[in-house]
């Protein structure tokens, strides 16, 4: 069963620098987090072993939020190989992230 990558200081940089990479920027006093995060969940299992589903606890790790100019979250970057290509504010379906997934993968 795949699980989420959890990202701190410690493991940012490795985690993202190869491959794709979807990481959420969330709290856990985030109502629309709360929404998303079962979504996350299902796409960390359904990508397992093909692009890397992460999320920062911006409570947890404000050096990333501040490095990346997080404001807003639910706000979700995506990583092609460690170069941010992407970028999403607020909540989304499993399918808009899913399409970004599949189309940084082809």
């Amino acid at each position: 069963m795949g699980k989420y990558i959890e990202l701190t200081s410690e493991n940012f940089e490795a985690t993202i620098k190869e491959g794709v990479s979807l990481v959420d920027f969330w709290a856990p006093w985030c109502g629309p987090c709360r929404m998303i995060a079962p979504v996350i969940e299902e796409l960390a299992e359904d990508y397992e072993g093909k692009a890397n589903i992460c999320k920062v606890n911006t409570d947890e790790q404000q050096d990333i939020a501040v490095k990346f100019g997080i404001r807003s979250i639910p706000t979700i970057l995506f990583f092609k190989d460690g170069e941010m290509v992407d970028q999403m504010v607020g909540a989304a379906g499993k399918q808009v992230f899913a399409d970004k997934l599949d189309a940084l993968l082809s």
